[in-house]
């Protein structure tokens, strides 16, 4: 989302109930400590917040290649009094000029649907973690047909921005389904367990090898 308006829109918008979901899930994750933690594709770092609210010790780098996300990104952590813990950085997968195996946890949600290579995501996952990091991916799931699609955005987002909504139409069309997120990480030789956790969500989750 590199401009600025449907930046806005989408950092103005509620996923508050999927973004809680995703941090009780990583928090309830039975990994071990989470000190030094990366989020690939933070947006505007709602979720990064809520996640430093609930772990006082956490440092987490905060990575999204929208300039105009960032800048919101920014805004939303000084407003929660977390820069000491949360860094936020302008970069792009693959290639972050980031330590190798050096995050004890690799985050991300939203994100894959917007990638023309998904591999890109579990490759760079591989680079950074640890090994025994855990990995907790959220993403979409393409609906069946693009009246599927039509019907999940005026179920959810009825009163949404007009930008929200065809932005949200074009995620759900991009999305992968997750016989297609098997078969990445079959590729990539990521042993991650996948489950449905909403009509539209998959949570993909486990350890590094």
């Amino acid at each position: 989302m590199a401009d600025a308006e449907q930046s806005l829109a989408y950092a103005n918008a509620d996923f508050s109930i999927s973004n809680q979901s995703f941090v009780d899930h990583v928090l309830t994750y039975d990994t071990g400590p989470l000190r030094h933690v990366i989020d690939i594709g933070c947006g505007p770092c709602n979720v990064m917040v809520r996640l430093a609210d609930a772990c006082p010790d956490i440092h987490i780098t905060a990575i999204d290649g929208s300039a105009a996300m960032i800048d919101l990104a920014g805004k939303t952590v000084r407003a929660s009094g977390h820069e000491s813990r949360i860094a936020v950085i302008q970069g792009y997968i693959p290639g972050l000029a980031l330590p190798e195996h050096g995050f004890d946890a690799v985050l991300s949600k939203d994100l894959l649907h917007h990638l023309p290579d998904p591999m890109v995501l579990w490759s760079e996952i591989q680079r950074l973690g640890r090994t025994g990091a855990a990995v907790h991916v959220m993403d979409l799931i393409r609906p069946d047909t693009p009246q599927d699609a039509y019907d999940i955005v005026a179920k959810v987002a009825p009163d949404a921005h007009t930008i929200l909504r065809q932005d949200f139409y074009n995620s759900l069309c991009a999305a992968f389904t997750i016989d297609e997120v098997n078969a990445q990480l079959q590729q990539v030789g990521l042993p991650l367990q996948i489950r449905q956790t909403s009509d539209r969500h998959m949570l993909i989750s486990g350890t590094l090898p």
